[in-house]
């Protein structure tokens, strides 16, 4: 079995405001298997004096299917060319650092499998499978004037998501998506700003579906993942149930206590917002949606500083679409701005790893996680910057044990 010995590691993991000591940290294979002073192992040694070794970063909100900001269009590529085109996608995020992505809409297990089976370079895909939508919800994509049966499309690799309404039908979507592989599930519990027919402030699905939803995923030992803006929708999702709340740009004061008292835990995704704003018409985002945009962006940064003084656990998330995929990293800079640079980068690590359900394997430098580590030149709690820049200033990237990129260090 391989071994690598990193030896005077400065650990940058999101859990306190200051690097740690160095130390030294020995991987075996895909795991890490010692952290501490001196260690003594046969194995290849690297000296990383002056850098900061991280865990490899995590996206909790990701559309790896999403080759296109018009989301109607690219529910209607064929497969093979969305699968290209996510592979691409998701090199270009474990080029970032982002060894592990959730996927919150689009991307199905036969996805997952071609992962796993390491022909292309990709991050670790945990996926909800397709994201449930209500008739005129955020995922169809349908214009007011057409009736065609979205089945057309539904289960295309390209569509985000498929319409199912009343309880027997979300009950069996449900099910359906998880035994295709979901690990958990995503639905649409609120009007979006890239689907046609669902102003902002619509609520998606009746209390009933909701409750469904969540009773069929609790059977199934996972949780449900909901599309949010409103105070008000959120409010109703959590009172169904629903555990990660998505987006969560027009959250109140009191709802976020109380989704910090029931364990709930939010995934803000504000550079889409930002790009959209500024590339998403030049992209192919239709016109229609781009007038949504500032309904949500505005808020944004004020949602930040309402869930944090709530306490409410915050996880990373990008949420980007098309060719601002590019565009990854910059959340942390813009959550940077009124949040420090600790829970930020915890927002990517530990948090983000309670809400995969993936604790003591991702997102932490501990002995029995999995062997993703970034090592990036500087102190990204000083410069938060240091993580943008598609992974300039990380000159050595590790995924499961092995090297995706490996610059000489200086």
């Amino acid at each position: 079995m391989s071994a690598i010995l990193f030896t005077n590691a400065r650990i940058v993991d999101g859990t306190s405001p200051e690097a740690a000591a160095p130390v030294d940290v020995l991987v075996e294979g895909n795991t890490i298997r010692e952290v501490g002073a001196n260690l003594k192992a046969s194995a290849e040694t690297i000296d990383l004096k002056g850098k900061t070794l991280m865990p490899g970063l995590i996206d909790a909100h990701v559309h790896v299917v999403a080759s296109m900001a018009d989301l109607g269009k690219n529910a209607l590529l064929p497969d093979a060319l969305v699968t290209i085109r996510a592979f691409k996608i998701m090199g270009e995020m474990l080029g970032r650092g982002f060894t592990t992505v959730r996927d919150v809409g689009g991307a199905t297990h036969a996805l997952v499998a071609a992962t796993e089976e390491g022909i292309l370079p990709a991050p670790r895909l945990v996926v909800s499978g397709k994201a449930l939508s209500q008739t005129g919800g955020h995922c169809d994509f349908r214009g007011p004037y057409v009736d065609r049966a979205v089945e057309q499309t539904g289960h295309t690799l390209g569509a985000l998501g498929r319409v199912c309404d009343g309880v027997p039908e979300v009950r069996r979507a449900t099910r359906e998506e998880i035994k295709g592989g979901a690990k958990f599930i995503k639905i649409m519990a609120n009007g979006g700003v890239a689907s046609p027919t669902d102003p902002i402030h619509f609520l998606g699905f009746s209390r009933e579906e909701i409750v469904a939803i969540v009773e069929e995923a609790a059977n199934a030992g996972t949780y449900v993942s909901a599309h949010l803006y409103t105070d008000e929708a959120i409010r109703r999702a959590i009172e169904c149930g629903v555990h990660s709340l998505e987006h969560c740009n027009l959250i109140q004061s009191e709802t976020a206590a109380f989704a910090a008292s029931m364990g709930a835990i939010a995934v803000p995704t504000l550079v889409t917002y930002d790009k959209l704003s500024s590339e998403g018409a030049s992209m192919g985002f239709p016109e229609g949606s781009v007038a949504k945009i500032d309904n949500v962006r505005l808020s944004g940064m004020e949602s930040l500083e309402i869930m944090r003084a709530a306490g409410l656990a915050m996880a990373y998330g990008s949420d980007l679409l098309g060719g601002m995929h590019k565009h990854q990293s910059e959340e942390f800079v813009i959550r940077g701005r009124v949040l420090p640079a600790h829970e930020v980068i915890g927002s990517a690590t530990h948090v983000a790893a309670r809400l995969l359900r993936m604790e003591g394997q991702i997102g932490a430098v501990t002995p029995g996680a999995f062997a993703d580590l970034i090592v990036v030149d500087g102190d990204p709690l000083v410069d938060l910057s240091l993580l943008t820049r598609q992974g300039q200033h990380m000159p050595l990237i590790m995924k499961d044990g092995a090297f995706i990129k490996q610059e000489r260090l200086n």
